[in-house]
């Protein structure tokens, strides 16, 4: 298989300075606000996104360790395979949240309910559309009995890299 490469097309601006603490889940980051700083040479992408009250945001999980096939999910004490989960530490750590979209000015994007730390590079911007995006008949796994934790979990760093631990400002 060939190798696949992205370039960041901008950077997502949070009060998250270290994914320790941080909500794990868009649900969990209820009114917290972050901005979307576009690159310059995309900006005309931006056009009609205004209409939308909520976007998904794909990014690259740069603070993520290196991969795991298994992982103990914040919400579990249970080892899982890592497509059961959301967690970074992933073979492509690439993450997506969906998040409001409370305006764009020129090439910034505030948005809120934000789960993202500070300074993620930015892949990808697609707006959420619920007939496209949400699903019946849904079943959601282990997480069933485990979703009561959501709102009171935070990221303890279990899926961080080592070296990119930052001092507390």
């Amino acid at each position: 298989m060939t190798e696949i490469r992205y370039k960041p097309i901008g950077v997502i601006r949070t009060p998250f300075h270290s994914p320790e603490g941080m909500p794990i889940q868009p649900a969990a980051a209820q009114g917290i606000v972050g901005r979307v700083e576009m690159d310059r040479g995309v900006v005309d992408g931006l056009k009609d996104l205004d209409g939308f009250s909520h976007v998904i945001l794909i990014y690259h999980f740069h603070e993520a360790k290196a991969a795991c096939l298994r992982a103990t999910p914040y919400l579990d004490g249970v080892e899982r395979g890592v497509f059961a989960t959301r967690s970074p530490a992933r073979p492509n750590a690439i993450g997506i949240s969906v998040v409001r979209l409370l305006g764009i000015e020129g090439n910034v994007l505030c948005v809120e309910n934000v789960d993202i730390v500070d300074g993620t590079p930015l892949l990808d911007i697609k707006p959420y559309v619920p007939q496209f995006d949400g699903a019946d008949d849904v079943r959601i796994g282990w997480l069933k009995d485990n979703l009561r934790k959501l709102g009171h979990t935070r990221d303890d760093g279990r899926f961080m890299k080592k070296t990119s631990a930052r001092k507390s400002e």
